[in-house]
């Protein structure tokens, strides 16, 4: 295994998850908004899962949004 070419994977992938992810979340909240399904100064649950195909990986990270 080459551990430097695993690292730039990893970090790509994360990367676009990342900025993708930031991207849908930002239009969900502002469009919920606009609907007046959301107040600007509501905290959100938010959960991320992490699923890596062929060495069973499946891990969930929990957090919160705050808008305000």
């Amino acid at each position: 295994m080459n551990d430097e070419a695993l690292n730039m994977s990893i970090r790509r992938f994360l990367k676009t998850v990342g900025v993708n992810s930031q991207l849908a979340i930002e239009k969900a909240v502002r469009k919920a908004i606009e609907d007046g399904k959301l107040k600007s100064s509501e905290a959100l649950p938010v959960a991320m899962t992490l699923k890596v195909g062929g060495i069973a990986l499946d891990v969930t990270f929990d957090g919160e949004l705050k808008l305000d």
